[in-house]
């Protein structure tokens, strides 16, 4: 069995056994089940996977920058690709959350509900703009590297990377030695993907044990209203974008990206699925490094998709269950204020719940509704992950193509660095 094979599995096994864990009641607080498997090696082999993958994320992202930039060896280059990515990832969220608010409006969830939650929730401020700008300049690139605050690495690699290219053939030895360590966190990836099936399967099965049945079944409409946004966002509106700019085929697009999308699912974290979206944008998808190196964690701190449905779909849900009227001008300023929190709260921990506050006291809908589909929104997150990170790809394949960045015999070849069992050479160099 091949690694994409082994995952899918993983995940199959890991949903049934959550469900049998859920539905028979072990996963209650006190049973052998929670304590030994559910909070036991289910979430110490999920989490150590996923302390795995985010352990290579600032690494991977300096190294792959830096020697990014050095391989575009035109500054001019780098500019237009950063534009038209600024760009892409703005209107597909706006097209998102257009979608979510016309959809779900029209099927009209939520009304004649009588939801109850137990749950509260405050709203938390977002920082203002200007905060959010001042700080993409790091005044300590190492703490910004510590922290993980992706905005402030970028801008730290893109400048170091371009200084390098300013002082030239004197730091050519210092471009070679970041591409060698750019292939060795690469390599990293490729060992860490060795154990992915079995962590895969311990993250879903403890995520559908944890999930209340019962609160799923009340809230299934909204459930399956917003899954629906997402998959018609993922499979139409993304894949229209990538056929109409770049012209390229989107089922090659779609079997190729499957594992990311597993991951992303699996983890609930874009960040956290930054090494393994490069890798498959990359080498499976045939873009450059040079473009993908900026695009993709660019993307995975800015492009909310999947979080802009979430909140289309939150707001019509709980507007039905207020009674509260938007009009045309409550659905305009959703729109308009779902897109620029995507840059306003770049990068800050909790993004979705963030925005769907502002949101919220924005069209003037109680900020403690969000109570109400917060016991669910564990699952959603999941699918809103796969979601961003395959809007990631898809605007890192269209503007590599537009740069004339693009491998399409990488792209059209079904077997290009097709994941399978790891073989690690013992003397590579005997």
């Amino acid at each position: 069995m091949n690694t994409t094979f082994k995952v899918l599995l993983g995940m199959a096994l890991g949903i049934i056994v959550g469900l049998i864990i859920n539905l028979t009641g072990l996963n209650a607080e006190g049973t052998w089940a929670n304590h030994y498997l559910t909070n036991g090696v289910f979430y110490v082999v999920g989490t150590m996977f996923v302390n795995a993958l985010k352990m290579l994320v600032v690494p991977l992202v300096f190294f792959s920058l830096v020697s990014g930039v050095c391989g575009i060896g035109d500054i001019k280059m780098l500019g237009r690709i950063g534009t038209k990515s600024f760009f892409l990832y703005l209107v597909t969220t706006a097209i998102a959350i257009a979608s979510a608010l016309i959809i779900a409006s029209g099927l009209g969830i939520g009304e004649g509900m009588n939801a109850e939650s137990t749950a509260s929730f405050d709203g938390k401020a977002s920082p203002p703009l200007s905060t959010v700008l001042i700080n993409i300049i790091p005044s300590n690139p190492i703490s910004a590297m510590a922290q993980g605050d992706m905005l402030p690495v970028i801008f730290f690699s893109i400048m170091f990377g371009v200084s390098i290219l300013m002082v030239g053939k004197k730091a050519l030895v210092v471009s070679d030695f970041i591409e060698s360590l750019n292939e060795i966190m690469m390599k990293m990836v490729t060992v860490i993907m060795a154990i992915a099936p079995y962590a895969v399967f311990c993250l879903i099965a403890k995520a559908i044990a944890d999930l209340g049945m019962d609160l799923l079944a009340q809230l299934l409409g909204y459930v399956l209203v917003l899954i629906g946004v997402l998959l018609f966002h993922l499979f139409v509106t993304l894949q229209l974008v990538l056929k109409v700019l770049s012209g390229l085929s989107p089922i090659i697009f779609m079997k190729k990206m499957r594992n990311t999308q597993v991951f992303a699912f699996s983890t609930s974290s874009s960040n956290a699925t930054i090494p393994v979206t490069l890798r498959a944008v990359t080498k499976r998808l045939g873009v450059k490094n040079s473009v993908a190196s900026f695009s993709v964690p660019f993307g995975a701190t800015i492009n909310m998709d999947g979080t802009a449905i979430m909140q289309g779909v939150a707001t019509v849900f709980i507007a039905n269950i207020y009674n509260v009227e938007l009009g045309m001008a409550g659905y305009l300023t959703v729109i308009l204020m779902s897109v620029l929190a995507s840059i306003g709260t770049a990068g800050v921990p909790g993004v979705g719940l963030i925005m769907l506050s502002m949101v919220f006291a924005q069209v003037g809908l109680p900020i403690e509704g969000i109570g109400l589909i917060l016991g669910v929104d564990r699952l959603l997150d999941m699918v809103r992950t796969a979601v961003n990170v395959s809007g990631d790809a898809v605007v890192s394949v269209v503007v590599a193509k537009s740069e004339g960045q693009l491998n399409q015999e990488v792209y059209n070849d079904p077997n290009a660095d097709a994941l399978s069992d790891l073989h690690l050479e013992k003397n590579p160099t005997a």
